[in-house]
């Protein structure tokens, strides 16, 4: 990097998702209110969303003025410019808006460096769970818990055990099962966002996040940049690893975080 040294433009970056998460509490603990609208996908929208994007885009151009900022929520550049990008921040603001309107505590924060179509950097800050999973490519991957902190680890997925899937949902656990082989035991965890889903695979919490549902690229950077910086990796159906910004849409395909690549994946889930 030529802006800032890597370790330098971490800690930066680790700064300014704390701040954004302060500003999220703001909103979730009812001291600036908090409005809501449905978006053309049908998906909420909230004024935090809002304002935090606002606030993102501002302090990481102000920390690496020449690096362009891509956002969930302001992403009306075209495939033709963006795809000139070398380096960009791809960022969500608000990662599991439904559950911060829910109250559930389980939202982030989602911070991605993207360079030449990877994800070099990665960031998942919780604010209320005051758990933030970062790494920078080849310094390791971490969790920052209130009190702790503890480097990300790879956990070898044991087939002798039920295999353990994070989801977001119970009619998203049935649309799992259909695909399953039937010959594993399988348990499921449901939980909140997909940057936090995927953190519970980084973790050791869950062996792998199936999505079957669309989802862009800025919920999954800052997590794939994590799993692969610790041996696992963000994979399409077809087992080929998720990249950026070289499609027309921002829509991500279907897919699968895991932190083992040499489990049999294609044994666990009949795809074909």
């Amino acid at each position: 990097m030529k802006e800032l040294k890597s370790q330098a433009l971490l800690e930066n970056a680790l700064q300014i998702a704390y701040q954004a998460g302060q500003h999220l509490n703001r909103f979730y603990n009812g001291e600036v209110s908090l409005q809501t609208k449905t978006k053309s996908d049908k998906t909420p929208v909230t004024s935090a969303d809002l304002f935090v994007s606002q606030f993102l885009i501002e302090k990481l151009t102000a920390l690496t003025p020449n690096i362009p900022v891509l956002s969930e929520e302001s992403c009306q550049v075209s495939p033709e410019q963006r795809q000139q990008w070398h380096t960009y921040w791809l960022i969500d603001p608000l990662d599991g808006t439904q559950q911060f309107i829910n109250r559930t505590d389980q939202f982030s924060v989602l911070i991605a460096l993207v360079q030449q179509n990877k994800a070099i950097l990665g960031i998942i800050h919780a604010p209320v769970l005051k758990q933030t999973y970062y790494t920078m490519q080849g310094h390791g991957a971490y969790k920052q818990s209130e009190h702790s902190l503890e480097q990300l680890q790879a956990r070898k997925i044991d087939l002798s055990h039920s295999v353990n899937i994070a989801v977001g949902s119970k009619s998203a656990e049935q649309k799992v099962r259909s695909i399953l082989n039937p010959n594993y035991q399988y348990e499921f965890t449901i939980y909140g966002s997909s940057g936090l889903k995927t953190a519970l695979v980084a973790e050791g919490r869950a062996d792998c996040y199936l999505r079957l549902g669309q989802t862009g690229e800025w919920d999954t950077a800052a997590a794939q940049a994590i799993l692969q910086e610790i041996g696992g990796d963000i994979v399409d159906l077809q087992f080929s690893p998720l990249g950026y910004n070289q499609r027309q849409t921002l829509i991500n395909p279907d897919f699968l975080a895991h932190a083992d690549k040499n489990a049999c994946w294609q044994k666990i889930f009949q795809l074909t």
